[in-house]
C-alpha cells in the first residue's frame, strides 16, 4: 500500500518550514507588542494625550485593524505583481524597523510612540495576509493544501496566545522593558531570517497596474470577489468566524473575572483551551478530509460552535466567594464541563474555518487569489468591528455576558442556515462526509491515477445505492454523477445528486429524448473539464457479479475523446444498501463502520477505451473481494 505523507511531513521542505517560521514569529510579535502595551496601559498607569485607559485599549485594538481596511486592497495587488517571497522579504525588514522604534518608545514610557507601533504592525500584517494565503497554493500540491492551511491555523493561534502570556510577563518581570525589546527584535530578525529561505514564488499578474486609490481598488477587489458564488459565500464565512472569535476574545477577560471569579491565569488558561482547539481542529482537517478540500467539514464546524456555544451558557457556574486562580479552578470539578466547551468550540471552530480557506485560494483565479484574500482581509476587519458594536449594543442594554454569548451561538445557528441555503454543496457535501464517515471505513489505493486537471470519465462496478456518495467523497475533484433518473425522487439522495449536478438518464425504450439529453449533457461537460462518473452496468447487481458493461462508455469517448479511469468498489456487497438480502434498505443494518476499499487503475486513451476490456479490468481490479 503506497505511502501518504501527513501534514507534518511539510516542515521538512523548504516550501513550506520557512513561510510557517515566518509567519509564526510575525503573529507572535504583534501579540507580543500589542499585549505589552495593555499591560502597560492597564497596570503600570501608561498615559497618552490624557486618555483613559480603558479608552486607550480600544484605540489600541482599532489603530491594529484600522491598515486593513485601508491598505488591504494594494497589499492585495502587490502580491499578484511581484514575487511573494521578496515581499515577504520586505515586509520582515519594515518590522525590524517598527521594533526599533517600539525599543523608543518602552525606553521612553512613551505612549504616543508605542499605539504608533501597534498601527505600523498592523500595516506589517496587512501586508503579509493576502501573501501568506496566496503563496501556499503555489508551494504546495493540491493534496497538501488543506494540510498546510492547517498547520498555519494552528500555528497562528499557537502563537496568539504565547505572544499575549509572553507580552505579560516580560513587561511585569523586568521594569528596565530591556527583556520585552530584546524579544521584539529577536522575533523580527529570526523572522527575516526564515523569510530568506522561502522559495522563488512568481507574480501570477505581473503586468496588473497598481492603482494607488485606496478606496476604489477596495470596492473593486470586493466587486470583483462577489464574481464567484462560492468563494464569495467563503469570504462571508470565515469572516463571520472572527465575527463570533472576536466576541469570545473581546468577553473573555471580563468573563474570566467577573462571572467565574477568577485572576489573570484563569483568562489566560481559558484562552490557551481555545487556543488549542483551533489548533487541534485545524490539523484534524487534513486527516478527516482525506488530504481533499472538503466542505463537508464546514457544517460540522459550525453546528459543534452552536452546540458548544449554547452548552457554554448552561455550564457558567455561579461566582465564587474568593478569586481564584488557574489552579483553584482547574481542581474545581463542576468548571471541567465549562472548559471542554472552550475547547471543543476551538477544535469545532477548525474544522470550520481551514476548508474555508482551501475553498478561497484552489477556487480562486491564479491572478486574483492574493487580491480575494485581501478581500477576505477587509471583510473580517469589517466583521470584527460590527462585532464590537453589537456587544457593546448588548451590554449597553444590561445583558450580561454568558447570555451576550448564548446570542452569538444562536446567532450562529441561523446564519449557517442562511448560508447553506444560498449554496447548498456545503450540505450536501456534509451529507456525504457524515455518511460516509459514519458507515464505513474507506481505504483508497491508486487514486492518484485521475487527473488533478482536465476531462477525464471515471467508470465503475454498481454494487449499492451507496456507491456514487462513496466516490464523491474519496475522489477530490468534484464528479457530474450520470445517474438513473428515479435515484432523483428519493428525498435525501435526490437532494445530494441534485446539489451535485448529477445527469439524470433514462433508457432508450422508457425515454430516447432523455438518454439523447443526458449524453449531449455528458459531452458538455466533459468539453467544460469536468470529471464524469458512470456505472457501464447500468444497473445494481443483484448477485455481487458485475453485469455486463454497456457500450455507452464507448459512444461518450468516441464523441469527447478523453482518457477513462477504471475503478473498483470492493466490500459493498452485503451492506445495507446492496441487494444481499433481498431489496435494499428494507432489511435491518448488518454491520456498521465496516472496511471497503476504493482502487483505480491506470487511465486508458480513449482510442484503447471498449466496454468490455473495461470490464475486464475492473473485474480484475476488484478481485475476489466483493
Amino acid at each position: 500500500m503506497p505511502h501518504h505523507p501527513n501534514q507534518f511531513d511539510l516542515f521538512r521542505t523548504r516550501r513550506f518550514l520557512p513561510l510557517f517560521v515566518t509567519q509564526f514569529f510575525g503573529a507572535f510579535n504583534d501579540n507580543l507588542l500589542k499585549n505589552a502595551v495593555i499591560v502597560l496601559i492597564n497596570f503600570h498607569g501608561m498615559q497618552m494625550l490624557g486618555l483613559a485607559p480603558e479608552l486607550m485599549i480600544q484605540l489600541a485594538a482599532a489603530l491594529f485593524i484600522l491598515p486593513f481596511f485601508l491598505f488591504s486592497a494594494t497589499a492585495g495587488q502587490l502580491c499578484e505583481k511581484y514575487d511573494k517571497a521578496a515581499i515577504a522579504r520586505l515586509v520582515k525588514q519594515m518590522e525590524i524597523a517598527i521594533m526599533l522604534l517600539a525599543a523608543l518608545g518602552f525606553w521612553r514610557h512613551d505612549g504616543v510612540i508605542l499605539m504608533s507601533t501597534i498601527f505600523l504592525m498592523g500595516m506589517h500584517s496587512t501586508l503579509f495576509g493576502p501573501l501568506k494565503f496566496s503563496v501556499l497554493p503555489q508551494y504546495l500540491r493540491p493534496s497538501e493544501l488543506v494540510g498546510g492551511n492547517g498547520l498555519i491555523e494552528m500555528g497562528t493561534f499557537v502563537s496568539i496566545i504565547l505572544g499575549q502570556v509572553a507580552g505579560t510577563v516580560l513587561i511585569n518581570a523586568d521594569d528596565s522593558r530591556v527583556s520585552i525589546v530584546l524579544a521584539l527584535l529577536g522575533c523580527a530578525l529570526a523572522g527575516l531570517a526564515a523569510a530568506r529561505a522561502m522559495p522563488p514564488a512568481p507574480p501570477t499578474a505581473a503586468a496588473l497596474p497598481i492603482d494607488w486609490n485606496l478606496a476604489r481598488q477596495t470596492w473593486q477587489i470586493i466587486r470583483q470577489a462577489r464574481q464567484s458564488r462560492p468563494v464569495w459565500l467563503s469570504l462571508l464565512g470565515i469572516s463571520w468566524f472572527w465575527f463570533l472569535g472576536a466576541i469570545y476574545l473581546s468577553k473573555l477577560p471580563t468573563y474570566a473575572s467577573d462571572v467565574l471569579g477568577g485572576d489573570a491565569t484563569v483568562y489566560t488558561l481559558l484562552m490557551t483551551l481555545f487556543s488549542i482547539g483551533v489548533g487541534i481542529g485545524s490539523m484534524l482537517c487534513e486527516k478527516l478530509s482525506g488530504r481533499k478540500v472538503e466542505l463537508g467539514l464546514v457544517p460540522f464546524g459550525s453546528l459543534g460552535l452552536c452546540l458548544f456555544g449554547i452548552d457554554l451558557y448552561f455550564a457558567t457556574p455561579p461566582h465564587p466567594a474568593a478569586t481564584l486562580n488557574w489552579l483553584a479552578f482547574v481542581a474545581g470539578a463542576g468548571n471541567w464541563r465549562l472548559m471542554a466547551d472552550f475547547a471543543l468550540i476551538g477544535v469545532f471552530g477548525g474544522f470550520y474555518i481551514v476548508p474555508l480557506y482551501a475553498l478561497v485560494q484552489s477556487r480562486s483565479a491564479p491572478e486574483f487569489r492574493s487580491r480575494a484574500i485581501a478581500a477576505n482581509n477587509i471583510l473580517n476587519s469589517l466583521f470584527m468591528v460590527l462585532s464590537a458594536a453589537f456587544a457593546a449594543v448588548l451590554a449597553a442594554n444590561g445583558v450580561g455576558i454568558p447570555t451576550v454569548l448564548l446570542v452569538a451561538a444562536l446567532l450562529n445557528l441561523v446564519v449557517a442556515a442562511y448560508i447553506y441555503s444560498l449554496l447548498p454543496e456545503f450540505l450536501m457535501r456534509f451529507v456525504i462526509w457524515l455518511l460516509t464517515h459514519t458507515l464505513y471505513r474507506v481505504r483508497h489505493h491508486g487514486l492518484e491515477q485521475i487527473p488533478e486537471h482536465g476531462p477525464c470519465v471515471l467508470v465503475c462496478n454498481h454494487v449499492s445505492f451507496m456507491d456514487a456518495l462513496i466516490l464523491a467523497g474519496a475522489v477530490r475533484r468534484p464528479i457530474r454523477f450520470v445517474m438513473d433518473h428515479h435515484i432523483f425522487k428519493t428525498p435525501l439522495l435526490g437532494f445530494v445528486f441534485r446539489t451535485a449536478r448529477a445527469i439524470p438518464i433514462a433508457p432508450a425504450k422508457e425515454d430516447p429524448h432523455a438518454k439523447a439529453r443526458a449524453f449531449d449533457e455528458v459531452a458538455a461537460a466533459l468539453a467544460e473539464g469536468e470529471v464524469v462518473c458512470i456505472f457501464p452496468e447500468g444497473k445494481i447487481t443483484y448477485d455481487g457479479e458485475i453485469n455486463p458493461f454497456r457500450p455507452g462508455i464507448e459512444e461518450i469517448v468516441a464523441r469527447t475523446p478523453v482518457p477513462v479511469v477504471p475503478l473498483a468498489l470492493c466490500g459493498m456487497w452485503g451492506s445495507f444498501f446492496s441487494r444481499r438480502y433481498g431489496k435494499a434498505m428494507l432489511s435491518w443494518p448488518r454491520r456498521f463502520w465496516s472496511r471497503i476499499a476504493l482502487k483505480a487503475a491506470p487511465a486508458l486513451a480513449a482510442s484503447e477505451v471498449s466496454a468490455a476490456a473495461l470490464q475486464q479490468t475492473v473485474t480484475e481490479l476488484r478481485g475476489d473481494w466483493r
